[in-house]
């Protein structure tokens, strides 16, 4: 005769689920995605590491395993940018390689670039400076380079049919970075509430028609 398996006590502890840990590549990207997150809060102004770690329910100790300090975090979301806005303006230049018009390639790029910032509030902090004021000047440095680069693809673009010169390209180029970075301050200064895209198709559609 085989015993009953007497029953557990109405008081015996249950078993927890062991907390998995996440693996350092996507605990980094979580560090990332919770900062940019918390950059498009309406109250952020600098974003600390207490806080940060807090947020994450991890020790401060935690984060620096991962980053080797802020600045470095900051430099993962300025990667972030610049590897989705170039990668976005390639694809752009591919669909337009058959049949290249560089009036249309011009306006897609910067309307990318808009709309990247609309739906990344906290990346656009970034983009604009705003949220790199108290901290490392290479990191300004950095965004204000990626800027530059933008302007080069589109006085590139602007050649690729045009007889438009060098400098007349050039000269462009900077009009409608110009014209995006004042979409973009304005989108972070009002706290979000002015969206980049906000009469954007009109906008450029003025200043294409001057520049053509």
């Amino acid at each position: 005769m085989t015993e009953t398996p007497s029953k557990p006590s109405e008081n015996a502890p249950t078993a927890q689920p062991a907390r998995k840990r996440p693996a350092p590549g996507e605990r980094r990207v979580q560090i990332l995605q919770t900062l940019a997150a918390m950059l498009q809060e309406p109250s952020a102004e600098s974003v600390t590491t207490a806080a940060l770690a807090a947020r994450l329910d991890v020790s401060e100790a935690a984060l620096y395993r991962h980053f080797a300090s802020k600045a470095q975090m900051f430099e993962g979301l300025i990667e972030f940018i610049e590897s989705s806005v170039f990668g976005l303006i390639n694809q752009i230049q591919a669909r337009h390689a058959d049949a290249p018009n560089g009036r249309q390639q011009a306006g897609q790029v910067v309307a990318m670039l808009l709309q990247f910032a609309e739906k990344n509030p906290g990346m656009a902090r970034v983009m604009v400076g705003d949220a790199l004021v108290r901290e490392n000047v290479r990191l300004q440095q950095r965004m204000n380079l990626f800027f530059d680069k933008v302007e080069a693809a589109l006085k590139q673009v602007l050649q690729v049919d045009t007889p438009l010169s060098g400098a007349d390209a050039a000269l462009a180029a900077g009009v409608l970075v110009a014209f995006a970075s004042g979409k973009l301050q304005r989108f972070v200064r009002s706290g979000f509430r002015h969206r980049p895209s906000e009469h954007a198709d009109a906008g450029l559609a003025l200043l294409l028609r001057a520049i053509y």
